[in-house]
């Protein structure tokens, strides 16, 4: 987020933590039933360039980013050598570079962590958070954005990226698009879109993330998922490829798909009292050994608060599984948008 833009939102009322404009319980309800947008300044930025920069993320990646093309953009992990997931990004192009989108915190260590693999290649790699506004936009189902966006932005389908007026504009999913703005151009760009939708701070965006089904890695829960755990390998995330070839703990994420049984899976569910990611959840079957972990957290518009846990598919199943500890605050688990298999 640039800084002109954090000026501007300051002025309007956005909090210190970015959470909300001050009216958190509106600007929920906002976030489900109405059109919003929100900057996302817990996001940050990594650029690749250089003529090496396709094949250099393709083999590290768990997707295939040889197969992104300028129109078009994917979700992709960075695994350990075990499997476990270190970050998971969007990625898009820009001209000849890649951008790839991740949380903040964790962003300085997996940038260290990938100028790692460089050696050799004809790679540059940099923090690119300050070229960028990065910023949510959200509609209800079935209405459309245009003209606010435009009508290109509008007819995307998912993950599908182009250009608009002060950016890029990528398409999330049914309801939600991603704004990468320009620097220079993003405060008047913001004041554009905040026409045309009621500003938002990161817990309605967040709501939205959890009630979409998608994932997010930050520093309290790296290494604690393979892919699969966080079902990306459904359509619905998208975010593995099989047929790619390896890249860092490829053998155990294939091995999981096609000789292992996935035992965890990642859903949705509803809480009182709130948490943070990470925290390990348990069941009366696996008694005081953790079965499981919060993925990601946010206040809900009907009360209390969502979240995204991944847990053993057969806690699950029996419906009881507790946060926090085995007599913790039970769980009521709420549907996802898409069918996990």
């Amino acid at each position: 987020m640039t800084q002109e833009l954090n000026s501007l939102l300051a002025t309007r009322g956005l909090v210190a933590d970015g959470s909300s404009f001050g009216t958190a319980a509106d600007e929920l309800v906002a976030a489900r039933d109405g059109t919003v947008v929100a900057p996302l300044n817990d996001l940050g930025l990594i650029r690749a360039s250089g003529v090496d920069a396709t094949g250099f993320l393709h083999n590290l990646l768990t997707n295939d980013i040889k197969g992104i093309t300028p129109g078009g953009a994917r979700f992709a992990g960075l695994c350990t050598a075990k499997g476990r997931l270190l970050a998971l990004f969007l990625v898009w192009r820009e001209g000849d570079d890649f951008l790839l989108m991740l949380p903040r915190d964790i962003l300085p260590e997996i940038l260290k962590k990938l100028s790692m693999y460089v050696l050799r290649s004809k790679v540059k790699l940099a923090d690119a958070t300050a070229e960028r506004a990065l910023v949510g936009y959200s509609v209800p189902a079935a209405v459309s954005p245009a003209p606010t966006l435009g009508e290109a932005a509008a007819a995307l389908v998912r993950f599908g990226v182009v250009a608009i007026e002060g950016g890029q504009a990528i398409r999330l999913d049914d309801t939600r698009w991603l704004l990468a703005l320009d620097a220079a151009t993003a405060g008047s760009r913001w004041q554009q879109l905040a026409v045309g939708g009621r500003p938002v701070g990161l817990a309605a965006w967040q709501w939205l993330e959890i009630r979409a089904g998608q994932p997010r890695v930050v520093a309290a829960t790296q290494e604690a998922f393979v892919p699969q755990m966080l079902n990306m390998e459904l359509p619905a995330v998208a975010g593995v490829s099989f047929s790619k070839g390896c890249y860092p703990g490829q053998e155990i994420v294939a091995r999981t798909q096609y000789l292992g049984k996935i035992k965890r899976r990642t859903y949705r569910a509803r809480l009182a009292v709130p948490t943070v990611a990470g925290t390990h959840v348990y069941a009366p079957e696996t008694g005081d050994q953790h079965c499981g972990a919060v993925v990601s957290v946010a206040p809900s518009p009907a009360g209390g608060f969502e979240c995204l846990i991944c847990v053993q598919i057969g806690a699950m199943e029996a419906g009881e599984v507790h946060v926090g500890a085995v007599d913790g605050e039970r769980l009521a688990f709420l549907p996802l948008p898409y069918e996990i298999n």
